[in-house]
């Protein structure tokens, strides 16, 4: 690959216009909004300028519901000897592509399965899908030479492929993407009229499962515009479980023993499930899920903190497999947790300790 033209200049299509750039690869920029493909040609993602003629590859980066009409248009107009979607949805837009009566054997679909919160050019960055899975939905229809392409383009952004059928990937991100959106915008809602003296009371959990709730609400109508039926499937489930839970807290309230047990039951057994679940969602690297031990540090609001401590853990020989920040309320501190191997637990604690590290239990 040689050339390519990114078509819609939002967080995903200039982060790929970025990586393909860095790595040697003439990119052109189109947006029907002028300003983000300025915006996206000043960060250095490629050239508004017209293609003197038909590019190596077409990447089509707009919302779900246009994204079979911008490339029917584009398909016509022969702009690429290859086009490829990076819509959410894959089932949807090929389903369009054949009632229109496109060709598709230069079309593959894909969905690179990495975002942020935040969208717009000025989001993205050259390694967004770094490690990150990126979908392929071919078909038997097909062309060798545009598969080929899709999996060039993957392996320039770094990240790395995976083939299924179109359908199977929009049960799937209605289950780990979709779902999972609309829950967290839930939970965080019932925050928006909460008593002050609650809100500050909030901890590390509630902004775990409330951070994707600051993406953007237009972005996501129209993602699940196009995917309902999977995701309403899930959510049927989740209301099961809600409401099975709920009773089961009633019962926890109930004067009858019988009941209270039949509660208790409840209550742990979908506690179990949720361990069962987490344990199978991948780890580092997309590994098997590890097991690591926490060394709690606290550490003052002042420039430099974090690297140092990073520092001293290097020099006691420790790798810090994750991290996590939670902030003192009203305090200029917070505690470090520090995820670690087991057996590398006592060695951190002894050596950060030595450097006049506060650690807590």
């Amino acid at each position: 690959m040689r050339t390519a033209v990114v078509i819609g200049t939002g967080l995903v299509g200039t982060s790929a216009a970025l990586a393909l750039a860095g790595r040697g690869i003439r990119v052109h920029l189109v947006d029907r909004d002028a300003s983000s493909a300025g915006t996206a040609a000043a960060l250095g993602a490629g050239t508004e300028e017209a293609p003197d003629g038909p590019v190596d590859l077409a990447i089509i980066a707009v919302p779900p519901a246009y994204t079979a009409s911008v490339l029917a248009d584009a398909m016509r107009d022969g702009v690429a000897r290859g086009y490829l979607d990076v819509a959410s949805v894959k089932g949807g837009p090929r389903r369009e592509l054949e009632a229109l009566g496109v060709d598709l054997t230069p079309y593959i679909g894909t969905h690179p399965m990495a975002g942020k919160e935040r969208s717009g050019p000025l989001a993205a960055t050259a390694d967004l899908f770094e490690g990150r899975p990126w979908v392929l939905t071919p078909t038997r229809d097909t062309d060798t030479e545009v598969l080929n392409l899709a999996l060039e383009l993957v392996a320039l952004c770094r990240a790395v492929p995976v083939v299924m059928d179109a359908d199977a990937h929009d049960r799937a991100v209605a289950l780990v993407s979709h779902t999972p959106q609309l829950i967290s915008s839930m939970v965080a809602a019932r925050l928006e009229e909460a008593d002050e003296t609650a809100v500050r009371l909030c901890g590390q959990g509630i902004r775990d499962v409330t951070r994707i709730a600051a993406s953007d609400p237009r972005m996501w109508v129209e993602i699940l515009s196009a995917n309902p039926g999977p995701v309403a499937d899930v959510l049927a489930g989740v209301a099961t479980d809600l409401d099975e839970t709920v009773r089961a807290l009633r019962g926890l309230q109930s004067a009858d023993e019988d009941e209270r047990r039949a509660g208790t039951e409840g209550i742990e057994g979908v506690l179990r499930r949720g361990n069962a679940g987490r344990v199978r969602v991948p780890g580092k690297h997309g590994a098997a899920p590890a097991s690591y031990e926490i060394v709690a540090v606290l550490i003052s609001d002042r420039p430099g903190e974090l690297a140092r401590i990073f520092a001293d853990a290097g020099l006691a020989g420790v790798n810090i497999e994750d991290v996590r920040i939670e902030h003192a309320t009203g305090q200029q501190a917070g505690l470090v947790q520090l995820m670690v191997e087991p057996s590398a637990a006592p060695v951190l604690s002894a050596a950060l300790g030595d450097r006049g590290w506060s650690i807590r239990p």
